[in-house]
């Protein structure tokens, strides 16, 4: 093979890897996704970093799955603490509707959400599309955080439901759903979404181990609010 040859075929093939990579479909995605449930946890339990720190990682994977031309907020409530009043995760995501990363509405509006509204394990999608662990997989990872009553609203003041309005990572408690709505018996809480029990465990109620223990992972429902 002459020199000339050897230049050449090299090149050319870089030229072909790169028109292969230019022109490689994009990942799918609904351009009108308002809804998912995170792939993953920020990974320091219920120490969200507050409201803003929640916030801020539903934006960060929206952003990282093409939907981050919206307002993402992360369905959660607080309790009124140290003079600040209760914040209701209701009131925090907008009016809807709210669809999945697939185009499934999941919710009309906020009464639908917290009515009859058409969540479950296969339309809780994560914001890439895919179907989150739950109850009968391994692990299950179906306690989604939300520190939450049944119709959106805070708890109040007193026991802990938001492990410390989402800063501690050891002492506390926090109310979870079940995001493919299957818990241990056949009961409105073990079926909510939104409210089925309390987190758990030996290092306090707060830790990642904790929420594991339990069947989650520290996961989070985020919705858009514009």
């Amino acid at each position: 093979m002459n020199s000339f040859v050897r230049i050449i075929l090299p090149a050319c093939f870089a030229v072909a890897a790169i028109s292969a990579t230019a022109s490689a479909p994009a990942k799918a995605q609904s351009a009108d996704t308002s809804f998912f449930l995170t792939s993953n946890g920020i990974g320091n339990g219920g120490n969200l970093g507050g409201l803003a720190g929640a916030d801020n990682h539903c934006q960060t994977l929206a952003q990282a799955a093409g939907a981050g031309g919206k307002t993402w907020r992360a369905y959660l409530s607080t309790q009124a603490a140290d003079g600040a009043p209760a914040v209701n995760a209701r009131d925090r995501i907008g009016k809807g509707p709210w669809k999945n990363a697939k185009g499934a509405v999941v919710a009309k509006d906020v009464a639908d959400l917290h009515g009859a509204n058409g969540l479950t394990k296969q339309s809780a999608l994560s914001e890439e599309g895919e179907v989150i662990n739950g109850r009968g997989d391994t692990p299950n990872r179906h306690d989604v955080l939300t520190g939450s009553q049944p119709d959106g609203s805070a708890f109040a003041a007193g026991e802990d439901r938001t492990c410390k309005n989402w800063t501690s990572s050891t002492q506390g408690a926090a109310m979870v759903g079940h995001s493919d709505r299957i818990g241990l018996r056949d009961d409105d809480a073990s079926k909510s979404w939104n409210s089925s029990h309390s987190s758990r465990g030996p290092d306090g109620g707060c830790s990642q181990a904790d929420l594991k223990s339990t069947g989650g992972d520290g996961l989070l429902y985020c919705f858009a609010a514009n």
